[in-house]
């Protein structure tokens, strides 16, 4: 099968890179034909539902995971509904419908649209969950796969958590490149530590509530898989404030002319925040996860004082 994701651009980032004293890369999945890391592993998710014979895919998102399934569905020439909370920005309701798939708001937030989407998907078509499936976790490996054939061995992978498929997919990629001992930062907002609550624990237990700008960071609760590989995988759990989220993504769009939601931001932030050098870190990589639910205007707003 031909991928449906593209391969993403490997920067450095000079500005990062002088400020914390070792070499930082940037892998770009904002440039994703969806807008988001989401577009590999949910594409190749749909890619094998179709070739077991689904005449259509169902699919509950706070945006970025949905539009990722309507842009797979019109590339395969299948029906696509897309089932989101009332939290969806208007700006990724709108990318989805464009994609030609049929969009639904059901829900105060996203496990609300997943208990709804999945009753659609026994009416006949494929659930493709967000972010618990192997087959996601594969897919999203991909972007390490790219980043060591370009020469380049991190020792060091920082991101952004929500439900915990792009950690699983980073952990995958590291262990089939031979760099299972490489850590990685799991990032969070603090109104959406759904890993840091359940590593707090000790279990598998999620948040009563998400309580952040990064609405698509929004799972109550991280996959089984996320938590079971954070105890197995050198995996720092960390978390970063709304506001330095958002204040990392107009660093970012200054920088590197691009603009990302907070969710990417939070990721981002853990190393503009960051207060003294990463040495002995040679090379540090940071997912931008991208995302497509915040607008120029949006992030102005969130940045004007309150």
């Amino acid at each position: 099968m031909r991928p449906l994701h593209i391969q993403t651009p490997l920067l450095q980032s000079l500005p990062l890179s002088q400020q914390l004293g070792t070499r930082v890369w940037l892998k770009m999945e904002a440039l994703q034909p969806s807008g988001s890391f989401k577009c590999r592993g949910v594409s190749l998710a749909c890619q094998h539902y179709v070739a077991q014979g689904a005449r259509s895919l169902v699919s509950s998102s706070g945006g970025n995971a949905g539009l990722a399934v309507a842009y797979a569905g019109r590339q395969l020439g299948v029906p696509v509904t897309v089932v989101v909370p009332i939290t969806t920005s208007a700006r990724a309701i709108e990318l989805i419908r464009q994609q030609g798939a049929e969009v639904r708001v059901e829900g105060a937030r996203w496990n609300e649209s997943h208990e709804v989407a999945l009753e659609l998907a026994e009416r006949g078509g494929a659930y493709i969950h967000p972010f618990d499936d192997p087959l996601l976790w594969q897919g999203h490996g991909t972007l390490i796969d790219e980043v060591v054939e370009a020469g380049v061995q991190p020792d060091l992978v920082v991101l952004s958590v929500g439900g915990g498929g792009l950690l699983c997919g980073a952990i995958e990629g590291l262990r089939r490149n031979g760099a299972e001992r490489v850590p990685v930062w799991a990032v969070e907002t603090e109104g959406a530590a759904s890993l840091n609550h359940a590593l707090a624990a000790g279990r598998l237990e999620g948040v009563e509530r998400i309580d952040s700008v990064a609405t698509s960071l929004g799972a109550l609760c991280v996959a089984e898989r996320a938590f079971a590989l954070s105890s197995q995988h050198p995996v720092t759990a960390k978390t970063v404030s709304d506001g330095q989220a958002i204040g990392a993504c107009d660093r970012f769009l200054e920088e590197q002319r691009l603009l990302v939601e907070p969710a990417c931001g939070a990721s981002l932030a853990a190393l503009y925040d960051f207060d003294g050098t990463l040495q002995p870190f040679r090379d540090v990589l940071v997912i931008v996860c991208g995302g497509v639910g915040t607008s120029r205007q949006q992030l102005q707003q969130w940045l004007e004082p309150a």
